[in-house]
């Protein structure tokens, strides 16, 4: 997670009148042909794109407040390259995406083998607290656009059954996208069956709100796998992270999930820290072992599960298996702030070989390292393809 800047080029390209071309059918006539398959501009009624187009995502595609995007079972998005390529639903807006195990929703790069950071993601913002619910927050690639508020029922529609691939695109070092970023997300949004592949930054974060999401398959994700902050209170259950044979990471600190109470750690007098739970999770590291050297970091992961600046966290049913290397299983501290008391953790630690730590500190109240813990099940990502 990175702090908020505002990107003035994009700000203004963003206030230039946008036109949304080929959105296929809408309310007011149902039998409009589609003309064209790009994407980009502004939705301010309710569009549905149609599963037998094709669609090229060109810019930035808003759905704004009393928008309504429906995307049926089956439809591809192809995204071109760049850091204006992305999809922001705002507060008010709604976004459905109803992909099924047979016909999924994808939103993809716009050429194959396009890597991490190829162009930028799926962002929602909703109306649900954050770690302070008398403050906004500023979405973090563009502030123009703001999130929170305290309808913790707050609903921005519905994804299920959705690929992201090759997500994460960045303007500087401190301005770049997830895979999936929920901001104040209310519990009423539905999230369940996502697939998110080959990201840059991380695959998933949620910034404050209470959206529970469901069945989640992340592979090599650049950074974190599972990343929470600014007062997130919902659940994570059934996440599987994968780093694959020969992965390696451009951060200086990837980890499995990593989990702040405030944004960046600066806030830790907001009274709606981070408290959330996460079930059933694998992190598998598929990498050849390391060591511990500075010139092997980027072949290993700094912690498997780090939670600090006042977050409190519980974890259960969590196992970390295969060849790779950690630094830590689990760290509770930063110069920030360390885990709130009550965090509870429960990890079974399967891989080959040693980590660096255990826990950080040595003693962690609250942390079970041990147990025959089974971790997230596979069978839920048959739908996707991928090959356990």
């Amino acid at each position: 997670m990175k702090k908020i800047f505002l990107n003035f080029l994009m700000f203004a390209a963003l206030l230039t009148p946008l036109v949304l071309a080929s959105c296929g059918e809408d309310d007011n006539n149902e039998t409009d042909p589609v003309e064209d398959n790009k994407l980009s501009g502004s939705i301010k009624d309710t569009k549905t794109l149609d599963a037998n187009v094709e669609y090229l995502l060109t810019g930035p595609l808003l759905v704004e407040e009393g928008g309504v995007l429906n995307i049926p079972a089956g439809t591809t998005i192809k995204a071109q390259q760049g850091f204006s390529s992305y999809i922001l639903v705002l507060q008010g807006g709604k976004i459905n995406v109803r992909g099924t195990a047979s016909a999924p929703v994808k939103m993809i790069a716009d050429k194959e083998s396009a890597g991490q950071g190829y162009w930028g993601g799926l962002i929602i913002n909703g109306r649900a607290p954050l770690a302070s619910p008398s403050e906004v927050g500023s979405t973090e690639v563009n502030s123009a656009y703001v999130y929170g508020g305290t309808n913790a029922a707050d609903n921005s529609g519905e994804l299920t059954f959705l690929i992201l691939g090759n997500t994460g695109a960045r303007s500087s070092a401190d301005v770049e996208h997830n895979g999936l970023t929920l901001n104040g997300v209310g519990n009423g949004t539905k999230i369940s069956d996502l697939y998110i592949y080959d990201g840059a930054d991380d695959a998933i974060e949620f910034f404050g709100g209470s959206v529970n999401v469901n069945n989640l398959l992340a592979v090599n994700s650049d950074d974190d796998m599972f990343d929470f902050t600014q007062g997130y209170n919902g659940t994570l259950k059934n996440a599987y992270g994968i780093w694959e044979a020969g992965y390696s990471s451009s951060e200086s600190d990837p980890r499995g999930i990593e989990a702040d109470g405030n944004l960046d750690g600066g806030y830790s007098g907001h009274p709606n820290q981070s408290d959330f739970r996460v079930e059933n999770m694998t992190v598998d590291l598929r990498l050849a072992a390391v060591s511990f050297e500075a010139a092997d970091k980027p072949k290993r992961m700094q912690d498997v599960i780090k939670i600090r600046r006042g977050a409190k966290a519980t974890v259960v049913n969590a196992l970390v298996k295969g060849t790779g290397t950690v630094e830590d299983l689990v760290d509770l501290t930063d110069s920030k702030g360390v885990a709130a008391v009550g965090t509870t953790i429960s990890l079974t630690n399967a891989l080959t070989n040693a980590p660096q730590r255990p826990t950080n500190p040595v003693i962690a109240p609250g942390v079970t390292i041990g147990g025959s813990n089974t971790g997230c099940p596979t069978n839920i990502f048959a739908w996707t393809g991928y090959q356990f």
